[in-house]
């Protein structure tokens, strides 16, 4: 009877175990196929779905996904300190206005003009479309605009202005033809002089206002300005002439430039030289009072040295001896010599 009793309880348990053990290997099946859909496929499938997460944890997720990071933002520009940058002065914006206006003929210049200041006509002249677009822009500028630029903005337009009405009236009657066969002989046969009446002449507009090349150093080279250095930088298309700069003129730099022209035109023998083996100082016919001469006497005025000359002559050497080398101004200070002005070389300044 016992045995009996051993082998019901036996039983029993065995139903027992076998009743708790199923609903737990059902459950993890369930759990296994679950994961399934979670694991990313080689493919690139979809990413697994998450669970449901309390509101605390989407309040604070433990990890950041790489699209949850916002991006910096760009901030502008700032000068140092972090400051943002002032706005420019008044002056600065006239300034600006006048070197862009210059500018315009920048092309013409370092295209045509080499560093001798002689000059390519035969390529200017194929270009004089280019050209006259350029003395349009020139033409027209705002009355205003430049009413409101420097003294020496404006002494740089009118130089540069100046200067490519020249280049132009000469691009247009280049190569130069003689007018005479007895002009030819006593000027030569490329003399500028054979067309110096269409120099003369030659009319332009600027700012819709008529003007000649006397017109302009009359009115301003001679009168508004009074700045003598001026001289030295306008060209008269020929040998003895002041070299033009294979750049236009600008305020900024004006002072540089002219002192720049001024040592380039002394330097040359057809501008200044000494001999002192004859005692003799030979100037530029330039210096002379019928032509320039006379514009330095008021600036450079000077009694003390230079007595055996005119007052207008006093002015010139005076002048001279900022620009010269020590040895030529101790000889011009206390040589005894005597002045020759030379003979002007009409000579066209062609580099072509």
């Amino acid at each position: 009877m016992s045995v009996r009793w051993n082998l019901n309880m036996t039983r029993s348990l065995v139903v027992l175990l076998t009743w708790l053990a199923v609903p737990a290997l059902v459950c993890g099946c369930s759990a296994g196929k679950a994961e399934a859909p979670g694991a990313e496929s080689p493919a690139g499938g979809s990413k697994a779905v998450q669970p449901d997460r309390s509101e605390s944890d989407k309040a604070a997720p433990v990890h950041a996904e790489p699209n949850a990071v916002e991006p910096a933002r760009v901030e502008p520009p700032q000068s140092k300190a972090g400051q943002a940058k002032p706005a420019a002065e008044p002056n600065d914006l006239k300034l600006d206005s006048a070197a862009l206006f210059h500018g315009k003929c920048a092309e013409i210049f370092r295209s045509f003009v080499d560093g001798r200041g002689m000059v390519n006509y035969e390529g200017l002249r194929r270009k004089r479309l280019e050209l006259r677009a350029v003395l349009d822009q020139y033409g027209n500028p705002g009355r205003k605009e430049y009413e409101s630029w420097s003294r020496q903005d404006k002494i740089a337009f009118w130089i540069n202005v100046y200067n490519l009405q020249k280049l132009s009236i000469v691009a247009d009657n280049y190569p130069i033809e003689p007018s005479s066969r007895i002009l030819t002989i006593y000027w030569g046969p490329n003399s500028i002089r054979h067309i110096e009446e269409r120099i003369t002449r030659h009319k332009f507009l600027v700012m819709d206002e008529e003007f000649t090349f006397v017109g302009i150093e009359k009115r301003f080279f001679r009168g508004e300005f009074d700045e003598p250095r001026i001289f030295f930088a306008l060209s008269s298309a020929c040998q003895s002439s002041p070299p033009l700069r294979n750049e236009p003129y600008c305020g900024r730099r004006l002072n540089e430039q002219l002192d720049d022209q001024t040592s380039r035109f002394l330097f040359n023998p057809l501008g200044f030289r000494i001999d002192k083996e004859k005692q003799k100082v030979y100037l530029s016919a330039l210096f002379q009072q019928s032509s320039y001469g006379k514009e330095f006497a008021e600036k450079f005025a000077i009694d003390r040295k230079f007595k055996d000359f005119p007052a207008a002559t006093r002015a010139v050497l005076n002048f001279i001896t900022n620009y010269v080398s020590k040895q030529d101004v101790s000889f011009l200070e206390t040589g005894n010599y005597t002045i020759e002005y030379m003979t002007y070389d009409w000579t066209i300044n062609d580099g072509s």
